[in-house]
This record gives structure tokens, sequence and C-alpha cells, in this order.
């Protein structure tokens, strides 16, 4: 991140002097194409699906945020996703994290299987799994972390001492983290995920997605995708999430602060029946997560006495919000059985954990106090 801190870097990272007006935010060239000076000759913009200045300005951000050769945005978390299993080809098989987005899984098991690359489902939380899953087939290792939703940590830097110098990619889905917290390439990843939809956007308003590449051979292919299949994020939600990272700092430490003193809370209802937390000292991963990452992020899951009660807390929130997706500045609560997991089938939900009384909290940057009493008052 050029010698900044992080908290500088999302500020300055990508500063461009060059624009005549001195304008502090980034313009938005809301333009789908751009005029050629003469025969042979570009302005290096040609047309807005293979390049825009505004979204160029947010990739090299995002890329410089995670020490990546290069990123590319796209209209969506799942528009990178897709994007990427155009890397593969048929016969090709990929490991995943079998505590994967729901989005995910419906992903690799219909579109992806479909064309021919299969997804191998282990618990990348233990490395000797991932060694015996390896074969001579497999070409990705796709690793979420902390999983959603039952919070799992792989440990990056020894995933990819098992791929050594095999032609296996390590893609790591940085989402929950976001850079501020995490840099998985610096660990070794060769690929980095982002639903940009999330904190790195941070306030609910927009769509985005993002693939980060280490070396300069996986950007340019990634780029080549990106212009190739054209789901591309628009030049005005690029501005968008270029100001929200702008915050990004700023939101995660508070969210972290919430998070915190949330789970602890959790820990010590009686309704509660298991807190997953990786900030928590009990988490299995805590060490690892200390060792491997900034901080904890603001992601909590927690399984509640009855499927009753955790309908009451849906029911009865009034200052956080029933909805799906996670990373804003509001708090945000989700029922992974009938949203974000509705597609997986019900015995493969209930082995990973996810059933009736399984609900996920995405802690904002309201005061701590607002949201433990919203939470209280809805579990009488």
């Amino acid at each position: 991140m050029n010698n900044m801190n992080p908290e500088t870097a999302c500020i300055h990272a990508a500063r461009d002097n060059s624009h005549s007006t001195g304008a502090v935010a980034v313009p938005v060239y809301q333009s789908a194409t751009f005029a050629h000076p003469g025969f042979g000759q570009s302005t290096g913009y040609d047309y807005t699906r293979t390049q825009n200045p505004t979204r160029e300005h947010v990739e090299k951000l995002v890329a410089a945020l995670e020490g990546g050769a290069g990123a590319a945005a796209f209209a969506s978390g799942m528009a990178a996703l897709s994007t990427l299993m155009e890397m593969f080809a048929p016969g090709d098989e990929i490991i995943a994290t079998d505590d994967l987005y729901g989005g995910s899984i419906r992903l690799f098991n219909n579109i992806s299987k479909k064309n021919g690359v299969s997804v191998k489902y282990i618990n990348t939380s233990y490395l000797q799994a991932i060694e015996n899953a390896i074969t001579e087939r497999t070409k990705g290792i796709f690793v979420e972390t902390p999983t959603n939703p039952m919070m799992k940590v792989a440990d990056v830097a020894r995933i990819k001492k098992i791929i050594g110098n095999s032609d296996i990619l390590l893609i790591v889905d940085n989402t929950f983290l976001t850079p501020y917290f995490f840099n998985p390439i610096e660990l070794g990843a060769d690929i980095v995920i982002h639903s940009a939809t999330k904190y790195l956007a941070g306030h609910n308003d927009t769509l985005a997605g993002f693939l980060v590449a280490k070396s300069p051979k996986i950007a340019e292919k990634i780029h080549y995708l990106k212009n190739t299949i054209g789901g591309v994020l628009s030049p005005f939600d690029s501005f968008l999430v270029a100001r929200g990272i702008k915050t990004l700092a700023v939101r995660m430490e508070k969210a972290q602060e919430n998070a915190i003193a949330i789970a602890e809370w959790l820990k010590k209802q009686p309704k509660v029946t298991a807190t997953y937390y990786i900030g928590l000292p009990n988490h299995l991963d805590y060490e690892l997560s200390k060792r491997q990452a900034r901080g904890f992020g603001a992601m909590i899951s927690f399984r509640v006495d009855t499927a009753q009660t955790a309908q009451d807390i849906l029911n009865k929130t009034s200052l956080i919000l029933y909805a799906e997706s996670l990373g804003g500045v509001e708090t945000l609560i989700t029922y992974p059985a009938t949203q974000t997991h509705a597609d997986v089938p019900e015995a493969e939900r209930i082995a990973r954990g996810i059933d009736d009384k399984l609900l996920r909290l995405s802690v904002g940057i309201e005061a701590a106090e607002d949201i433990i009493n919203d939470l209280k008052n809805a579990m009488k």
C-alpha cells in the first residue's frame, strides 16, 4: 500500500492528481464510449465495458489495499465469482470450503457443474483434509475465511505451503474481514474475491464485486474475461464504492468494537446456546485469527434454544433490520436457513449447523448499547 498505513491507504492509495479541475472526489465518467483523437490513436479508453476511468480508479484502489498486481470490478460479488470460474476448464476440480455462502454453492452445484468443473467440499480449517483432497485434477482451492455463517477460519499461509509450486490457484474470499483487517495475498493467495456490496461500499446502496490478482499474468487474464463476459461495474457504482472505501477504516473499527461487546453479551444469555465470533478467546480459531489478521471483523452467528425464539427475535427487533446482506452501517439480522442458504438441501444445511435455531448478525456502527437493548427486548 505504498508504505501507507491502512487508514491512509483507504483514502489516498489510488489518488489521481492528473485531473485538471483538481477534483478531490473521483469524477464519474458516465460515458459508454470514448472518441479517438484520430486514426490509430486512443486516449487509453475506448468502451466502458473494456475500461472506464472511474472504474479504473476503484480497481487501482482495491488492488493497492490488497497488495495485488491488479483488480477487476464487477456488477456484483456473484458476477465476480462467475467470471472467476471461467478460468477453469471442463474436467478441472476445485476444492472449496464446505461452509460457504449459499449463492456460491448454488453457482458451483449448478452452473459450474454444468460446465464440467466439479467442486469438492471439505472443512478447509483442517490442513490434512486439504492434503487428502488434492488430486491431479485439482486446479483451485477456494477458501472463505471466516466462513459464512459458521465463522470457521482457514490458515492461508499453510494452505499455500501445501500447494507449493504446483499450478493450483489459492483463492480467498475476504469479504468479511476486508483488506483493512486481512491481506491474503501477503500469505500466498493468488486471487482474492470480494462482494464489495458489503463492507467496501458499506452503505447498503449498491451491488459490486472484485477479483484481485497477485500476479500481472493472472490480472491480465481476469481483465480479458471481464471484458469478454461483460459483467462490469458501472461508472456511478464505481464512484459509490470508492466513496465508501474512504471510511472503511473507521467503520470497521467501530463495527468490530460493537461486535466484541455484543458477542460477550450474547454468551451470557440463557436463550443463546452458542455464539460464533472469531474475536472471542474461546473460539477454536482465535489464535490463528490473531496471527494472520489485524482484526476480527463484525460478523456474529448465534444459536438460540428453539426455532420459536429465533423467529421471535426476527419479528420483535425494531432497531436491527431483518434483511439479506451484511457489512453496512446498519445492523442487520439474517436467518440463514431461509435466506442466504435457502437453496442448499435441508440435510446438507443441517449437517453444516445451519438449522432453524441459527441467526446471523452483521453488526453496524450504531451505539452498541442500543443494539444490545434491541436484542434484549426481542428475547423477552
